[in-house]
């Protein structure tokens, strides 16, 4: 089941081992028709004058209170050539505000007005003289002097702090393909530190340490993608996938564009898009929405609807339609592995249901048809998933397998034996205990996501801001149990053709 989370978002916690006798428990009495679990029950939902949506669930397990912060903002936000633009702002967003993260807000903001045009002087020696000349040396030297100056007035990772000296856990952000959160997990009586802190970070927000912390995100992507092969080829396919829409593009973004990243346009891309109609507020713990709402209020009320910027007002380009197989192969002394895509509608179209169910059936445990018949029958994969809705829920996605062979097995091997169990979906009807398997198992990764606050806040904020209503949820286990063989049989017809596919090899480099 997705995990419905962006690509490089949280992941489905681990049940409890207590809980999970409990889910046995649930799934063993369970039938579709009785099911009446709703996640969204009980959910007090306001849109505030200037756009807001706030989503509030009194859940008094605890005497804490989860946050989740989601602006409708990400990696397909940003322009061609100013490719991780959502991401570098998440970073930015952590370096404080005018009262926040500083020693002497007017003195830091004097030197960085000083450092500013001593820069801006610099560029017009060097062009005219070049970096040698005196003058451009004396410059720097300046410019160093200043920034040393600037740096003694900084309080780094003071948001951090404020929120752990108050028991604060999990702080923490994500950019995704259309989102970028913030999340943090508070006692309940925290909850106007809260407040305070994150309308302030909107309000005045102070984008320090800029150059240096565009560097680290940098070599984060020389870490994180530049030295792994697995997270290339990911790339690659769905660069290869997607040759219009933003999805083509990676989330990190590419080096050269984050090194021509700057402040004004951050500025820009964070006036433009992390306006207050651009955001879900979900408060789920130990609280009621009488004192929620009012503080929400209080605080992020005064957030103005700045005008859309029209460079940067969401307007992506349509894949046109797959006419027949792409590939596409990566050379690398890595272990081999490879990626078979297939393009799908997202949701809410009833296909996507029928694709939760496919991936279950799939990989869906270790008596899954791939994982029983590739991995332990025919020993021919050591690794092996499905995914339904990658990369993103806004727009037409993928469903895809990713596998690794073991050592001798050829990668076209494994790839025949992939393509032969989707084939197998055509040809046979799911047997009615597999599918209830596949639905008893939906149900359980769902009831997992929702057992704590955090989950729960995570996932109502996601689906209320990506589809725009958080009751998604509400009637999403009825759409699974009403799914039959030949719903499946259909999809698979449909979508598992080759002109439909996309494949992406990581080959073992060959050395003469």
């Amino acid at each position: 089941m997705r995990t419905f989370f962006p690509s490089g978002g949280l992941r489905t916690r681990l049940i409890p081992p207590i809980a999970a006798a409990l889910f046995i428990l649930v799934l063993s009495a369970y039938s579709p028709q009785a099911d009446a679990f709703d996640p969204a029950a009980g959910i007090h939902r306001t849109i505030l004058p200037n756009g807001i949506r706030v989503l509030v669930k009194e859940r008094s397990i605890s005497p804490t209170v989860s946050l989740y912060i989601r602006h409708r903002a990400g990696a397909v936000d940003d322009l061609t050539s100013r490719t991780g633009a959502a991401h570098l702002l998440e970073h930015m967003m952590f370096k404080g505000t005018t009262t926040i993260g500083t020693v002497d807000y007017q003195a830091e903001k004097s030197l960085r007005d000083r450092i500013s045009e001593a820069r801006s002087v610099l560029k017009k020696v060097s062009r005219r003289d070049g970096d040698d000349s005196s003058e451009a040396r004396e410059l720097a030297e300046k410019i160093n002097r200043l920034e040393e100056e600037k740096r003694s007035l900084i309080v780094s990772n003071e948001i951090d702090r404020l929120y752990r000296e108050r028991g604060g856990v999990g702080l923490n952000a994500s950019t995704g393909y259309e989102l970028t959160t913030y999340m943090v997990n508070l006692p309940a009586n925290a909850l106007e530190l809260w407040a305070r802190i994150e309308a302030d970070r909107l309000m005045n927000p102070v984008f320090r340490e800029f150059l240096s912390e565009r560097d680290v995100v940098r070599e984060e992507r020389r870490q994180m993608v530049d030295s792994r092969p697995e997270r290339q080829l990911s790339e690659l396919f769905l660069g290869t996938a997607f040759i219009a829409h933003p999805y083509g593009r990676p989330i990190l973004g590419w080096s050269d564009d984050i090194a021509r990243l700057d402040i004004d346009y951050l500025t820009r891309f964070f006036r433009s898009l992390y306006r207050p109609s651009n955001m879900v507020i979900a408060v789920v713990g130990d609280v009621t929405n009488s004192e929620v709402l009012p503080l929400i209020t209080k605080y992020f009320g005064a957030l103005k609807e700045s005008p859309a910027d029209n460079l940067l007002t969401r307007g992506v380009t349509a894949e046109p339609p797959q006419r027949g197989e792409r590939r596409a192969s990566l050379s690398s002394s890595a272990n081999p592995r490879l990626i078979i895509g297939f393009k799908k509608p997202t949701a809410p179209a009833m296909e996507d249901y029928v694709f939760d169910i496919i991936e279950n059936i799939l990989t869906g445990g270790r008596s899954s048809r791939l994982y029983r018949s590739l991995v332990i029958e025919k020993e021919l994969a050591g690794d092996i998933s499905a995914v339904n809705g990658f990369p993103g829920i806004l727009y037409n996605n993928l469903f895809i397998v990713e596998a690794e062979p073991l050592d001798g097995v050829s990668l076209a091997a494994l790839e025949s034996a992939i393509l032969s169990e989707l084939e197998r979906l055509k040809r046979e009807p799911v047997s009615r205990r597999e599918l209830q398997k596949a639905k008893n198992g939906i149900r359980a990764d769902f009831c997992r996501m929702l057992d704590s606050n955090s989950g729960t806040a995570s996932v109502l904020s996601y689906f209320e801001a990506t589809l725009g209503d958080c009751g998604y949820l509400t009637n999403y286990l009825d759409r699974i149990a009403s799914i039959e063989a030949d719903d499946i049989r259909s999809a698979a017809d449909e979508y598992f053709v080759k002109s439909n596919r996309t494949v992406a090899l990581l080959e073992r480099e060959e050395h003469p």
